[in-house]
């Protein structure tokens, strides 16, 4: 039996910080990953001689002494990246319905107010103070401004809603529908999402946003190098199949081929139901079980990657979000007749395409139960799909009416595709392991906000929870996320320290 210090199930970016984290501080690492191909939702793959980003859009919080770009800094990875920087006075355009006009996210605070004001003019001290309770509320969270504290810092604001504190602000509708234009970030729900993740989304990209150039596994790689330059192991094609504890500790996880592996501690970078369900063990009690596996998960997601025709579609430095309604809030309120009611927008950066793009993404909503007749279909060994013909119609109807509502909003869009490949909830749950194709995990609520806030400890002693479900999802809140777990081996204190002197 292969002993290691640590153990880590999945090679998601949440599994790959604390695996090079770990290794920094003297831990032996072993990551296991199922798939030919490591890094989760940073995977790329190449269709028509062009590489598509499965979904590092874009990346916030990376310019010079930035919390992002210090704690890659101290990984170590921070040189190898290759990055674009967004446009300075509206990374995100805002739109709606039929309307000629868009609306502008811009960079830096005080650039933000300028830009939104000048459609705006008379919300001058609403955006100013959206402004300052966006950074208020970000102080709160210690980890993410690099410093020690505690939960008391937080317990204050965790139960303000978005959509009321917005409403709260100022009368004018339109506004109220922009600062909220572009949550498909974060699946916002109206009158549920809290309003801290909201600020710590739309902050870190405030503060500086950022594309990967030729796909965001390149962070994958990176982290993939920093942990073999440290005597850590990637196995893949190795999946995890059962954790097996006993006597309050975990003894061994074992393969699908059966192997059973070894070690001090073990890291699951899975959804936390499923790392629990995984789990053989008298310590995990059926309350604890229920309380997990009842958890709420954002909804799924349909996406279009188009690969376009060489010099046909312009190269645009910021991202596009459509509502079909004047409320920014209905995106996932459709029905089969009513969808797709938003969708956002990512062209994809690439080295020597300034003018022209060669792939882009669209991406909406789309509710597991659209694709739950194929629940029992799984198709991650062959490509194309072969989930059946039905399946195939099913994904070209949706892709089609999708397309024609991007068509509406860029002219010849259709004309520029040379061909496009989607995913579905399936596909999510399939290739990345997300419970129904969760779009970001586990849903936050305002109107009971302790509910979502899950340990990275667990009832078996030297088993850690890690990935997007601990605090916040994208590259910055799964970066933190996987400090925190890491902390629970090597200490907060040392953690932040280390970073800041990197």
């Amino acid at each position: 039996m292969k002993q290691y210090d640590v153990i880590i199930i999945g090679s998601g970016l949440g599994s790959l910080v604390c695996g090079a984290v770990l290794g920094k501080n003297g831990y032996s690492v072993c990551i296991y990953e199922k798939n030919r191909q490591i890094g989760g939702c940073m995977q790329t793959y190449a269709r028509d001689k062009t590489i598509i980003d499965s979904g590092v859009h874009y990346i916030g919080s990376l310019g010079e002494e930035q919390a992002l770009h210090k704690i890659f800094r101290y990984l170590g990875i921070m040189d190898a990246m290759k990055l674009k920087r967004l446009d300075i006075d509206g990374f995100d355009y805002i739109h709606f319905k039929d309307e000629d006009k868009v609306y502008k996210h811009a960079q830096g605070y005080d650039n933000f107010i300028e830009q939104l004001a000048k459609e705006f003019p008379k919300e001058k001290d609403a955006l100013h103070a959206y402004c300052e309770m966006m950074k208020d509320a970000c102080s709160k969270f210690p980890l993410f401004n690099l410093r020690t504290g505690d939960f008391k810092e937080k317990e204050k604001i965790l139960g303000i809603d978005t959509a009321g504190y917005i409403r709260s602000i100022t009368d004018n509708e339109r506004l109220r529908q922009v600062l909220a234009g572009n949550n498909l970030l974060y699946a916002g729900v109206e009158n549920k999402t809290p309003f801290y993740v909201h600020a710590l989304v739309q902050n870190s990209y405030i503060e500086s946003a950022w594309r990967c150039l030729d796909g965001g596994s390149q962070i994958s790689r990176a982290l993939n190098r920093v942990i073999r330059e440290q005597g850590g192991e990637i196995i893949r094609n190795a999946e995890v199949k059962s954790i097996v504890g006993n006597d309050g500790l975990v003894e061994y996880i074992k393969l699908a081929d059966g192997q059973e592996i070894s070690g001090k501690y073990y890291i699951s970078g899975l959804h936390p139901s499923q790392t629990i369900a995984m789990t053989e063990s008298d310590s995990l009690r059926g309350a604890y079980r229920s309380r997990i596996a009842k958890l709420e998960n954002t909804p799924g997601t349909f996406m279009i990657n188009a690969v376009l025709k060489p010099s046909k579609f312009p190269y645009l430095n910021y991202n596009y979000y459509h509502h079909a309604s004047d409320n920014a809030w209905a995106g996932a309120d459709y029905t089969a007749d009513t969808w797709p009611q938003t969708f956002g927008m990512f062209v994809s950066a690439g080295v020597g395409k300034d003018q022209y793009a060669d792939n882009l993404c669209l991406m909406t909503y789309m509710h597991y139960d659209e694709v739950s007749a194929w629940h029992d279909t799984f198709s991650t060994d062959s490509f194309p799909d072969t989930r059946g013909d039905d399946y195939q119609a099913f994904k070209k109807e949706k892709a089609e009416k999708l397309l024609e509502m991007a068509e509406k909003r860029f002219p010849g869009l259709k004309d520029s595709i040379h061909a496009y490949y989607v995913a579905t909830p399936l596909t999510f749950r399939d290739y990345l392991a997300m419970p129904e194709g969760s779009m970001y995990g586990v849903m936050k609520d305002c109107n009971d906000p302790l509910k979502a806030f899950i340990s990275p400890s667990t009832r078996l002693r030297n088993l850690y929870l890690t990935g997007q479900n601990m605090n916040l999802h994208g590259i910055l809140g799964v970066t933190m996320s996987s400090l925190v777990t890491s902390a629970e081996l090597v200490g907060m204190d040392k953690l932040v320290n280390d970073i800041i002197e990197a």
